[in-house]
């Protein structure tokens, strides 16, 4: 793993230890206040063995953006992506070359000055550690749209990746799985009537050849959302980012106009929704194997990811 702390107000020299435990002063202050970000992308192997990651300069910038919301230091560019191109020299061996496999990359940040006093701290530790990994999904979903609990309000901290909009998120999360439904589609704070996106994925809609994806400063911006949609352009689609209601949704899918939903992220990658339940009825998408525009938009990062295709967006950033 590579490790660097943040201290005197500068980072400290890098460098990449074996795997191991932490040992922290019970009065760390992340543990109490919160200031803790992450990031996840991933790693591919080529089939001649070339090791490449997936847009890391997006991820530093998210990362930043984070960073700077909870009053944390920034990540220099040599620091973030050089460091997890180094680490993963020094590791491609892990980096399976399996179909639908990849090495997970977990970038994070907490705050670790000893100090029990609400003040941001005065330093820092940036981790980075890898696995291998599947499938995150291995079959469409089942959302449920939630109207009661919120996962972020206007002017908070939902667009950044904080440990604590994950906390929250999970005692909704496990009342829906408890009705059967895989996971939550969440919906804005103060009305409950737009939708924003799932737990652990961004939201992508197709309505006639119109891609959709709700956008607002309360979503995670994600990374494999922001390609697609760029793809969809490059293709002649028509691709929106704006507020989608639950009544333009369900209306959609009871009149046939939304013919493709799915979730988008670097763990799900491209996830097809089959059923979207909504005020006690369960509302049941088109056939998963018969959606043009997702189905060929995952086999195309697919092959762009496992370099099989030229990269025409400059997207792969190749190991070593």
């Amino acid at each position: 793993m590579l490790v660097a702390d943040y201290a005197d107000g500068r980072w400290q020299e890098a460098s990449i230890v074996p795997y191991g435990n932490l040992s922290l002063s019970p009065a760390t202050s992340a543990i109490h206040y919160g200031q803790s970000i992450f990031e996840g992308l991933k790693a591919y192997k080529f089939a001649d063995g070339t090791v490449s990651t997936f847009r890391p300069d997006k991820n530093r910038e998210r990362f930043n953006k984070s960073a700077a919301r909870l009053e944390m230091p920034e990540l220099p560019e040599e620091l973030f992506v050089g460091g997890i191109k180094t680490l993963l020299d020094l590791d491609r061996d892990w980096v399976p070359q399996l179909e639908g496999s990849s090495l997970y990359i977990r970038p994070f940040m907490f705050a670790t000055e000893a100090a029990l006093g609400v003040h941001p701290s005065d330093s820092y530790k940036f981790i980075v550690i890898t696995g291998p990994v599947g499938a995150y999904y291995n079959k469409p979903l089942r959302l449920k749209i939630e109207t009661h609990f919120t996962r972020a309000a206007s002017g908070g901290v939902g667009f950044s990746k904080n440990a604590g909009n994950y906390a929250l998120s999970l005692h909704p999360t496990r009342l829906a799985q408890a009705e059967g439904f895989d996971q939550l589609m969440w919906t804005d704070a103060n009305e409950h009537k737009y939708i924003e996106e799932a737990g652990t994925a961004n939201l992508l809609f197709r309505v006639g050849d119109t891609i959709i994806t709700p956008s607002s400063e309360t979503i995670l911006h994600g990374i494999t959302r922001r390609s697609i949609i760029e793809i969809a352009r490059h293709w002649g689609y028509q691709a929106e980012e704006r507020k989608v209601s639950v009544q333009e949704l369900i209306e959609g899918i009871e009149n046939g106009s939304v013919t493709e939903a799915f979730a988008a992220g670097t763990a799900a990658t491209l996830t097809p929704i089959s059923e979207i339940g909504f005020d006690g009825k369960v509302y049941t998408l088109p056939d998963p194997a018969k959606r043009e525009f997702s189905n060929k938009v995952l086999q195309y990062l697919n092959d762009l990811r496992y370099g099989r295709i030229h990269d025409e967006f400059g997207w792969n950033v190749i190991v070593g």
